[in-house]
């Protein structure tokens, strides 16, 4: 029999096979999937499934979804996800305008709200604008009350708090949801911001334009405001995670942002690339010109400052070979599988941008595809799966259908 997930049947693990069997109810849809083939994708025995199914089933979080003719005997009973028992926050926090939607449990967006912001007025009024949306998002999904109130059990692995769990003692997958006013459980929020930052301390580092956000504990004020578990990350990296967690994702590719900044999100062997200092993906401050203009950041001649100044030119031809430029940088380093262009300046113009970078491939004998998330909102739906993504398994590096081999016992 082949384990294509890799579960186990020790009782240590019982929240790591829960979420290998979430991860396949997610990736079933409506149409369902019976016990006994969650048995053969997990390799888990029949016994253990039905264990799990029946507590997934007792919290809300699965539901019968029919029957499927068997081979013999009785139908099987097919069991799909219930997407509307948990939701998560997406926040997406760009220099100009702040972004933050809510999730259900299979990730699509039920609410939205948005409105402009400046990252340069300081961490104080900015984080008071991302409390206020968010306590208004929920109240008005919920019917009043807003988050962080009334926690209870429903999903659970017991994060440790170290080094390897961003969100501390109280990340996404332990066993706090806040509960909003009519019950609406909410795993945590997920920020997604320009970097530099340190993914795992939570903290952004000097930010290009923004010096004044570094060192500050944006993710704990956050969850302290909040009363919910928080995570912080890149934006590049959150929309990076949201793509490749999408049915039928490449195993490996580049998400190129171009909006008030330049910046890429890396999966490489179907895994996000952070970085150990998660300085992976600063692809806008490549020096592709040693006497170009200055940059933000410190230096002279980077792509985010060729390619912007270009857009504010209106010459969206000549910014997208630039961006073509930093791709096949990408490509020849990375030998990635495909480019994804994504941001405010690339979707104003998506053709554009997708043939001048094409034609920059092309011209340097590379064949990498090139594509377009379409999607606005890209960034925060993948800051709203930085908390999802636990739930099915998929944390840092491990995501859904590649666990391969025996998970390590997480207390």
């Amino acid at each position: 029999m082949r384990k294509d997930l890799g579960g186990v049947n020790v009782p240590a693990l019982r929240s790591h096979n829960t979420a290998l069997v979430l991860d396949l109810l997610r990736g079933a849809g409506e149409g369902g999937i019976s016990r006994l083939e969650l048995a053969e994708r997990t390799g888990l025995t029949p016994q253990a499934v039905s264990k799990i199914t029946a507590r997934l089933r007792a919290d809300g979080l699965a539901a019968e979804a029919g029957h499927r003719a068997s081979t013999g005997g009785k139908p099987r009973t097919v069991l799909r996800l219930v997407p509307s028992a948990a939701h998560a926050v997406g926040v997406h926090l760009d220099r100009d305008e702040l972004t933050v939607l809510l999730t259900d449990l299979a990730g699509t967006t039920v609410a939205l709200r948005r409105r402009p912001t400046d990252l340069g007025a300081g961490a104080g009024p900015v984080l008071d604008a991302v409390t206020e949306e968010v306590r208004a998002l929920l109240g008005e999904y919920d019917g009043g009350g807003g988050g962080g109130a009334g926690a209870r059990t429903v999903l659970g692995s017991g994060g440790s708090g170290g080094p390897d769990d961003p969100g501390g003692p109280d990340a996404p997958g332990t066993a706090v949801l806040g509960a909003g006013g009519s019950g609406t459980a909410v795993l945590g929020v997920g920020v997604a911001m320009p970097g530099p930052l340190d993914h795992r301390a939570g903290v952004p580092g000097r930010v290009t334009g923004f010096p004044e956000w570094a060192g500050h504990p944006v993710r704990d004020e956050l969850a302290r405001r909040l009363g919910l578990p928080v995570v912080l990350d890149k934006d590049t990296n959150a929309a990076a995670l949201g793509l490749a967690l999408r049915p039928g994702a490449p195993g490996s590719f580049a998400y190129v942002h171009l909006g008030t900044g330049l910046g890429a999100g890396l999966v490489l062997g179907g895994a996000p690339l952070r970085g150990d200092r998660t300085g992976a993906g600063e692809l806008g401050h490549q020096t592709v010109q040693l006497d170009g203009p200055p940059c933000g950041c410190g230096g002279r001649g980077c792509l985010e400052a060729l390619c912007l100044a270009a857009v504010a030119r209106g010459e969206l031809a000549g910014a997208a070979r630039i961006l073509g430029v930093g791709a096949a940088n990408l490509v020849r380093l990375l030998d990635i599988d495909q480019v994804l262009l994504g941001g405010r300046a690339v979707l104003a113009a998506p053709e554009v941008f997708a043939d001048g970078v094409r034609e920059v491939l092309t011209g340097l004998g590379l064949t990498t595809p090139v594509g377009v998330v379409a999607e606005r909102d890209a960034v925060a739906e993948g800051a709203a799966w930085l908390t999802l993504a636990p739930v099915f398994g998929a944390e840092t590096g491990r995501l859904h259908g590649l666990y391969g081999g025996e998970p390590t016992e997480r207390r």
